[in-house]
């Protein structure tokens, strides 16, 4: 039975717990103009420039579908996420066990910064997606797949730390 002590004191703890909620007030209150992916020298060096562009368009397009209404061109905001560490496991085949040679992760690490219209930085978060490998590995397209996959993860990540 819910007691006016018990009510009180679920809403007072929902208000002591409010500040570490993963969606921040501020990214809720503003919207974003425009999303900027840049990449680090590790990974210019690491990746070549076609898979460079696809992890910059998959994550531009994701995030926009994603953003919706509060991605509006031209605001004062900009979302700059800085990719800086690309990883894949060496070994994509065998049946997704590790015991059998497969069953490993791939990695994209970034920040996903957010800065108002005169550049100085509202909120920060770094991220790190996960992605299993999975999939037809004898494909000529995994690895642009498996690109696609980090990528849209990230975003994912991404949209739900903005909160917008």
């Amino acid at each position: 039975m819910t007691t006016r002590r018990h009510f009180l004191a679920c809403a007072l703890g929902a208000t002591a717990l409010a500040p570490f909620t993963a969606t921040p007030v501020l990214a809720q209150a503003t919207p974003i103009g425009s999303i900027q992916v840049v990449f680090t020298p590790k990974v210019m060096e690491a990746w070549t420039p076609t898979h460079m562009a696809l992890v910059k368009t998959e994550l531009e397009s994701t995030l926009a579908e994603l953003l919706g209404p509060s991605l509006r061109r031209g605001a004062g905001t900009r979302l700059v996420i800085a990719v800086s560490s690309i990883w894949f496991t060496d070994f994509a085949a065998g049946g997704g066990k590790p015991r059998d040679g497969g069953g490993g992760n791939d990695y994209l690490e970034s920040t996903a910064t957010l800065y108002d219209r005169g550049g100085r930085e509202l909120a920060s978060w770094p991220i790190r997606s996960t992605e299993p490998i999975a999939g037809a590995w004898y494909l000529p397209d995994i690895d642009q797949r498996r690109l696609k996959a980090l990528a849209r993860n990230n975003a994912y990540w991404i949209k739900r730390y903005v909160g917008a």
